[in-house]
C-alpha cells in the first residue's frame, strides 16, 4: 500500500509536466511562425499580436531583442532597429535602435508567454478539481441518504405500497 501512496503524486507530476511541456512546444512553434510573418503594419493581426505581447509583458523578441535580426522584417527595413513595442517605458526617445540596447526590453517573450499560459492552466486545473470534489461530495451525500432510507421501515412500506399507519393499527387489533 505504501508503494501505491507514493505513485499518485508521482503520476500527477508526470501528467502536469507532459501538459506543460506540450504548451511550451506549441508556444515555441507558434511564436516562431508569428515572428516570421511580422511586417510592422497595424492592420496585420500577427504584427498587432506581437506588438501587444511585447508591450504587455515587457519583453522583446523570442529569447531576447537580438532575435529580430533574423526576421524578414529586420532585413527588409535595413534600419538596424527592432519594433517600437520593444522600447522600455522609461526610454522616452527610443526609436528601437540596436545601438542603444539599454532602451529595449532585455527579456524574450517566449518564456513569459509560457509562464502566463501555465498559470492560467493551473487555475483551470484547480477549478476542475474543485468541481470534481463537489460532485463527489454530492454523490456521497446521495449514498448516505439512500443507505439510511433503506434501513427505515417507513420508507420500506412506501416502496411496497403499504402504509405505516395501517400496519400499526392492524398489529394493535390482534
Amino acid at each position: 500500500q505504501a508503494a501505491g501512496a507514493g505513485a499518485a503524486p508521482w503520476a500527477s507530476a508526470v501528467f502536469l509536466n507532459l501538459i506543460f511541456w506540450g504548451v511550451e512546444t506549441e508556444v515555441d512553434r507558434s511564436i516562431q511562425k508569428v515572428y516570421k510573418t511580422y511586417n510592422g503594419t497595424n492592420p496585420d493581426a500577427a504584427s498587432r499580436a506581437v506588438d501587444y505581447v511585447q508591450r504587455q509583458l515587457h519583453c522583446c523578441g523570442i529569447h531576447n531583442y537580438s532575435d529580430w535580426e533574423n526576421t524578414d522584417w529586420f532585413k527588409e527595413t535595413k534600419n538596424q532597429s527592432v519594433p517600437l513595442s520593444c522600447c522600455t517605458e522609461t526610454a522616452s526617445s527610443c526609436n528601437g535602435s540596436l545601438a542603444h540596447p539599454s532602451n529595449l526590453y532585455a527579456e524574450g517573450c517566449e518564456a513569459l508567454v509560457v509562464k502566463k499560459l501555465q498559470e492560467i492552466m493551473m487555475h483551470v486545473i484547480w477549478a476542475a478539481l474543485a468541481f470534481a470534489a463537489i460532485q463527489l461530495l454530492g454523490m456521497l451525500c446521495a449514498c448516505i441518504v439512500l443507505c439510511r432510507r433503506s434501513r427505515d421501515p417507513a420508507y420500506e412500506l412506501l416502496i411496497t405500497g403499504g402504509t405505516y399507519a395501517c400496519e400499526k393499527t392492524q398489529a394493535s387489533a390482534f
